[in-house]
């Protein structure tokens, strides 16, 4: 693809497949056909970064599709002073979001290839307000009421309340739980001493790595 071309696909990326579900965030819609997608997409799924469709990332995980990566930045409402803790770098491409539409971005992975590669392109976009840390990000130590936003890149095979603790007077944590076919994406919202659960719509996407089993799965 030429630029011209990489351009006008981002663009009908957005109003075709993004604005149709529900995403009308012009701020998201903006970062998302600013950033070059198809730079962050491995070299052999590069003409499929625009497509309606999860691409493999390796070590069994995947890109988000684009309207599902828009419906979470939507749901997060990023400010421009917002602090952010992203757990799940994959590819990258959801933290030079976050790190576009927010203030600074914490972002952690299991895997060290996937932490290479982002640095790699963010670095070549130009992104520097972002600290990607190898680690689980469920055992790290973490500032209490430190983040603005939290986004959880993967599927919980249910709710827990641990990361609750992290979030600042305001906060709002992303979240996608249950078990496969069927999941719920929620938003946490933190007001005063009250966490608000708000479901958001049906989903269905890979758990976290490292959590416990749904048989001991608690904080």
């Amino acid at each position: 693809m030429t630029i011209a071309n990489d351009k006008n696909a981002r663009f009908n990326m957005a109003y075709q497949q993004i604005r149709p579900w529900d995403v009308c965030d012009d701020q998201v819609l903006d970062v998302i056909m600013d950033l070059p997608r198809e730079q962050f997409v491995p070299h052999a799924y590069r003409s499929l970064a625009f497509a309606d469709m999860r691409i493999p990332l390796g070590h069994g995980q995947v890109m988000m599709e684009p309207k599902l990566e828009a419906r979470m930045l939507q749901s997060l409402a990023i400010k421009p002073d917002d602090q952010i803790l992203e757990i799940g770098t994959g590819s990258g491409f959801i933290t030079a979001c976050l790190a576009t539409l927010g203030n600074t971005v914490t972002s952690y992975d299991i895997h060290d290839a996937f932490i290479q590669t982002a640095e790699e392109k963010l670095s070549r976009q130009g992104i520097d307000n972002a600290r990607l840390h190898l680690g689980n990000a469920f055992g790290a130590e973490l500032p209490a009421e430190g983040f603005d936003a939290i986004a959880v890149t993967g599927s919980l095979y249910q709710y827990s309340d641990y990361l609750e603790q992290f979030l600042a007077p305001g906060g709002r944590l992303f979240l996608m739980v249950g078990r496969s076919p069927v999941m719920e994406a929620m938003l946490i919202t933190r007001q005063g001493d009250k966490f608000v659960q708000d479901y958001l719509f049906e989903t269905d996407f890979p758990p976290l790595e490292l959590l416990p089993q749904p048989s001991g799965f608690s904080f």
